[in-house]
């Protein structure tokens, strides 16, 4: 096994077996995603369709079998045709327009699962829900026919000191059980998908159901 293999290996083991693991995999090779499927990494995160869609060509159906892709950036409207074609689940719904716009896109067999990125520290730089607003925006997510909400995924700001960012993961859980209890219909809070490699150990102390590591698991990315 590879260095990125033994990576995940090493983080899958020290991690609680309920965690999750995303591979981040935005800017990586095909070969290096498929080297952490090898390890038993099953859910790829990508930020871009097109990366997605380079990965999914240039891997062999067999090694692509149980793995799910996972939408983890910023969704344009434009681009949601080719991603309902690629992507498994959209963590990163961050808007009403957009929810409606895949919504509207969706083939109506089964619904398609997504969850609502919540803007936790009301960043200018990032989207996403603001904290405030998340509950208004769940029930008009209700409304909609095509997709099911099954959680929230939050990206904290940057902290050189991962402990400055258990405040945000600890907001996150709270919005998170807050909308677990809400009752909305037609949501179902099942995933808080929240830290990433240099903070995750600290969002699992806070309750994160599932973690984003790209960095952890393939090392420094080469420009």
């Amino acid at each position: 096994m590879g260095r990125i293999g033994d990576n995940y290996s090493r983080i899958r083991a020290e991690l609680p077996p309920a965690v999750e693991i995303v591979v981040a995999a935005k800017s990586r090779s095909a070969g290096e995603v498929a080297e952490a499927i090898a390890a038993g990494a099953r859910i790829i995160g990508e930020n871009y369709v097109r990366e997605a869609e380079d990965i999914r060509r240039k891997l062999d159906p067999e090694i692509l079998s149980g793995a799910a892709f996972h939408m983890i950036g910023h969704l344009q409207r434009n681009k949601v045709n080719k991603a309902l074609a690629v992507f498994d689940t959209f963590q990163s719904v961050d808007s009403l327009r957009l929810a409606r716009a895949i919504d509207k896109r969706a083939d109506g067999a089964s619904p398609v699962p997504v969850m609502v990125q919540v803007n936790v520290a009301d960043e200018q730089s990032k989207f996403g829900i603001k904290p405030g607003e998340l509950q208004g925006f769940l029930e008009s997510m209700a409304l909609l026919n095509n997709i099911k909400v099954n959680g929230l995924m939050g990206m904290e700001p940057y902290c050189r000191d991962p402990e400055d960012a258990r405040v945000y993961f600890r907001k996150m859980r709270e919005l998170f059980l807050s909308a677990s209890t809400s009752h909305v219909q037609g949501v179902e809070m099942r995933t808080l998908s929240m830290g990433m490699s240099h903070s995750y150990a600290v969002a699992v102390e806070e309750g994160a159901s599932m973690v984003r590591l790209g960095t952890a698991i393939f090392g420094p990315r080469e420009y």
